[in-house]
């Protein structure tokens, strides 16, 4: 006889379903909101017609500003949707629902949240909105990076790290998502496992950015990994109340990064690292011996990680 399912998984199945249903009724009855996905076919079309220079590549919202990983994804939706808009909604909405199932799985396997918390995964009309009436590549990077923190689950570390790299390739704000991610390949793999996992990412990032980086290296680096951007104020999420000379002042992006910085430290201090004894962390990786982590804290290390975050929109 099989082993018998959990109420979590009936009750995944469940929402599951039922928000596919709500999904295409999004679709239909609601209209799309035009915002990027013009500048997306206008990127990829530069792209496609053979332009390898960064800064030449822009669209009626700006100039390009993700990693070639995006133009690839979108070339793909290009040549399955011919640009139009509602196909790719269809598209879309397909992968709201992968999305979702990666997430029950993850709430699923941790039991982090309540039973009836799992209800809340269908109602947010946000994420309705984000994936399929504004077509944003967060929906792509979102996706593969809940893919990468089931592999990290099942601690397939290195093939976890390959599919986190991909996600990082369609937007860079993934990266948020680093530091944490490092302290757990240090608690978990032998010295040698932390180099060569952080060497299968890096490769990744090498064969996308291939093409651009081998005629235009420094347009590539400095528009696709922009660190120093100046944000739009009027979609700020956390600092909402702070006033626009302040938010888009050099001063308040450092005192930002400076907090962050010290959070991490603090929860590394704290909470991450507070069932090791005193230099366990550098005895191991010293010694180079495996630690296998329970998921519940292997997803709470990777979940304190944008409380700082100046260019948290409501996206």
């Amino acid at each position: 006889m099989g082993t018998a399912r959990s109420p979590r998984f009936y009750a995944g199945a469940v929402i599951l379903a039922l928000d596919s249903i709500l999904v295409a009724l999004v679709i239909y009855r609601v209209p799309y909101t035009k915002i990027d996905w013009d500048a997306y076919m206008s990127q990829v079309t530069g792209f496609l017609s053979g332009e390898r220079n960064y800064e030449e590549l822009e669209g009626d919202t700006g100039p390009l500003v993700y990693p070639a990983g995006f133009l690839y994804f979108y070339s793909g939706i290009q040549y399955i949707t011919a640009g139009a808009v509602f196909p790719a909604q269809i598209l879309f909405g397909l992968l709201y629902v992968i999305n979702l199932g990666l997430v029950l799985w993850i709430y699923t396997r941790t039991e982090v949240v309540p039973l009836w918390g799992l209800t809340l995964l269908m109602l947010s009309k946000r994420i309705h909105s984000i994936f399929v009436l504004r077509l944003f590549n967060d929906c792509i990077a979102t996706t593969l990076t809940h893919a990468s923190l089931i592999l990290f689950l099942k601690h397939r570390w290195h093939l976890g790290l390959t599919v986190f790299s991909i996600a990082v390739s369609v937007k860079m704000n993934v990266l948020l998502y680093a530091p944490p991610l490092l302290l757990l390949l240090l608690k978990s793999l032998p010295i040698g496992g932390v180099i060569s996992s952080i060497s299968c990412a890096a490769f990744v990032q090498l064969v996308v950015g291939f093409p651009f980086l081998l005629e235009y290296p420094l347009a590539y680096i400095s528009r696709s990994f922009n660190l120093g951007r100046v944000f739009i104020h009027f979609w700020s999420v956390n600092f909402k109340f702070v006033p626009e000379r302040w938010f888009v002042s050099k001063p308040f992006a450092i005192a930002l990064l400076a907090m962050h910085l010290v959070l991490l430290f603090l929860f590394a201090r704290y909470k991450w690292c507070k069932h090791e004894k005193s230099g366990a962390l550098k005895q191991k990786v010293k010694k180079s011996r495996k630690k296998k982590l329970t998921a519940d804290r292997i997803l709470f290390a990777l979940c304190m990680v944008l409380c700082f975050t100046q260019n948290q929109e409501y996206k």
